[in-house]
């Protein structure tokens, strides 16, 4: 997906969490419509060019998003098609189609369709986030989403001594070799 895209649909999620205006509420759009379409309702929400130029705007705009993502964002997929026939031969093929299921699902439907259904919550907010354990080492932390929604600008979602934000543990390594830099972790 291109970058202002999914940043649009995110902060307008954030904007109309759970009320009419939120791309993929399942207190808008019911819960089964967002856990088995949640990328159907991404993609509508991508093609809202409006949308689109309001809550993306600050997005990179440098040339690989102007030459290659942007004119060439289905290509990922072919290109992880190819990646997966090389490591895996035939077998590509299959580990493809499972990851072309496995992300539409994880992503669209259990973070947005169940991270607002079903859950704990540490602390309240003016929607329905939840937290959902334990599933981070699948879905890489953002299963937290109660967490999220009350610091949406920390990139460590784990606020509790259980709760496993894998996907903060690898943005500390990249931190560490150099391939990335944290931003913000506070908490409130």
């Amino acid at each position: 997906m291109v970058t202002k895209q999914w940043v649009a649909i995110h902060r307008k999620h954030h904007a109309f969490s759970d009320q009419d205006g939120d791309p993929h509420s399942p207190h808008v759009f019911g819960i089964w419509t967002v856990f088995t379409k949640g990328a159907v309702l991404y993609s509508r929400g991508a093609k809202d060019t409006d949308m689109v130029n309001k809550f993306g705007v600050g997005t990179p705009d440098d040339w690989i998003e102007r030459n290659i993502y942007t004119p060439h964002s289905r290509l990922g997929i072919l290109l992880m098609l190819v990646i997966d026939l090389v490591l895996f031969g035939p077998w590509g093929f299959i580990v493809w189609g499972v990851q072309m299921l496995w992300i539409p699902l994880w992503a669209a439907g259990v973070i947005n369709g169940l991270g607002h259904w079903w859950g704990y919550r540490n602390g309240e907010t003016r929607e329905q986030s939840r937290n959902l354990i334990p599933w981070g080492i699948v879905i890489g932390g953002e299963e937290l989403h109660n967490n999220h929604h009350l610091n949406p600008a920390s990139v460590r979602l784990s606020r509790r001594w259980f709760e496993l934000d894998i996907g903060y543990l690898w943005l500390r390594f990249f931190s560490l070799v150099g391939l990335a830099s944290i931003v913000r972790t506070d908490l409130i």
